[in-house]
């Protein structure tokens, strides 16, 4: 929902720009890199369409409510195992230590985090990446940059990205079949719990580039912000702005 409203309230904004400027787009002093940006996007987009939309459509569509939210579940604890090492890094101990119980706690009453115990339990969550780590030490945001098939990005988070290679939960496995089988899977998963956010942005969009870039921008900048104070816990609200990936 605070997605939703975000969009919808950058959307009024955007409208109003573009009111007075008809064509082209509109500028960023984030963006130098924005023709090639554009391009990248364009073809990212354009394999949503075609292939990754519909496939998530098709799973939303025939997928049972209970199996959905055991694949989500399961990919929550896998990230919250990985937000618990960069929590660690950050020098955050409420964090890792809450994080680190949900693992736990998720991974053994949970059955290998499909189900998800710690959240009744009481035990809150809060995300964590390794782009966020080099920021908590430093290193600044960059230049806005879209990455072919991984979407939106930053020069720091692409650099935190190309050193551990994601999420390393899933991409130190040796067994390529089931390395390969889950991020298929997590992509799927992904792409269905932003369906309707992304309806929303298409429908309100004059040019979906900018839109997804402030979008974006405005998610990167907050979650900078929250590394010099206390973090607060995600909500299910929140679930759909924490990973970049997702854009």
């Amino acid at each position: 929902m605070r997605l939703k409203i975000l969009i919808i309230s950058i959307g009024i904004m955007g409208a109003m720009g573009l009111s007075g400027c008809a064509s082209g787009p509109q500028a960023s002093a984030q963006d130098p890199l924005e023709p090639m940006n554009r391009r990248i996007y364009a073809f990212n987009d354009g394999l949503d369409q075609a292939v990754v939309k519909p496939v998530a459509e098709s799973y939303v569509k025939h997928t049972p409510d209970l199996v959905q939210t055991g694949v989500r579940n399961f990919f929550n604890n896998i990230q919250d195992a990985w937000s618990t090492v960069n929590a660690l890094l950050q020098l955050r101990p409420k964090e890792t230590v809450n994080n680190g119980a949900r693992v736990v706690v998720n991974t053994t009453v949970g059955v290998a985090g499909i189900f998800d115990w710690a959240t009744p339990l009481g035990i809150p969550r809060s995300k964590h990446d390794f782009g966020q780590t080099l920021g908590r030490w430093g290193a600044p945001m960059g230049p806005y940059v879209v990455l072919p098939l991984l979407g939106p990005s930053t020069v720091r988070d692409t650099v935190g990205l190309v050193a551990v290679g994601g999420n390393p939960v899933i991409s130190n496995l040796d067994d390529k079949g089931a390395r390969n089988a889950l991020t298929v899977a997590g992509v799927i998963d992904t792409r269905a719990g932003l369906l309707e956010a992304t309806n929303t942005l298409e429908s309100i969009a004059l040019d979906k580039y900018s839109f997804t870039r402030a979008l974006f921008l405005k998610q990167r900048e907050m979650t900078t912000r929250s590394l010099f104070a206390p973090a607060e816990p995600v909500t299910a609200d929140d679930e759909d702005m924490d990973d970049p990936s997702k854009w």
